[in-house]
């Protein structure tokens, strides 16, 4: 039940650039590539990354159609400002560049995209170097898994190996990943461990818990623990 990795789901194939590479340059490895970002690398090593919004500012202030900022514009419109006048992938790229390690987990991944707002983590290697990127969508192909396969694991893995319950004694069913448990084990916190460990498989999209127990352990160390 172990989690996927960023290395198993990671594409290892990634177009970079360079920083001295010409703006034009840019547009034509963007618009030619099905990609929205690249990664600026000296060395092997990411210093930076170009998308898509980091090339517009040229456009957005283009003939004064946009006012140049001041002293009192906030940081983010003086950056677009240097973008703007940018002619290389030093001048316009975007720093620090969000990096993950390849053992990170897929979990580990999607909170730092989420924390940090951004479509896509680089890879690198215990060098620094980078060896991979990871994106959004990438992230969602833990949930491609058959219903079967989750069914047998849930079964063999949760029940069987963790739990020491005969998975013949649980019924359990998956459609589009959404799992039903029913059936009845011996202690309320085997019930809560199951529904976690269910919950946390990877193509797992919800649980519909209808486990009973025969005993609530759980009350019972409570009842204890307030009597001391």
């Amino acid at each position: 039940m172990r989690e996927p990795t960023v290395a198993s789901l990671m594409t290892g194939e990634v177009i970079t650039t360079s920083p001295e590479t010409p703006f034009k340059d840019l547009v034509d490895l963007l618009q030619n590539n099905p990609i929205s970002a690249v990664p600026v690398l000296d060395g092997g090593y990411p210093v930076g990354v170009v998308s898509e919004a980091d090339l517009l500012p040229k456009e957005e202030f283009r003939g004064g159609t946009a006012d140049a900022p001041t002293i009192f514009s906030g940081r983010a419109a003086k950056h677009r400002w240097e973008q703007a006048k940018g002619l290389t992938a030093r001048d316009v790229m975007t720093t620090p560049v969000k990096t993950i390690a390849p053992d990170a987990s897929a979990s580990a991944a999607a909170h730092e995209l989420a924390l940090a707002g951004v479509r896509r983590l680089f890879i690198v290697g215990s060098d620094g170097a980078l060896v991979g990127v990871l994106s959004r969508r990438d992230l969602l192909k833990v949930f491609v898994r058959e219903d079967d396969d989750l069914r047998t694991e849930i079964r063999g893995e949760v029940f069987g190996r963790t739990l020491w319950v005969d998975p013949d004694t649980v019924d359990v069913e998956v459609a589009d990943g959404v799992v039903t448990l029913r059936g009845q084990l011996e202690r309320r916190s085997e019930v809560d461990i199951a529904v976690h460990l269910v919950r946390a498989l990877p193509g797992v999209v919800g649980v519909e818990n209808h486990l009973t127990y025969t005993w609530d352990n759980t009350a019972d160390h409570i009842h204890h623990g307030m009597g001391t």
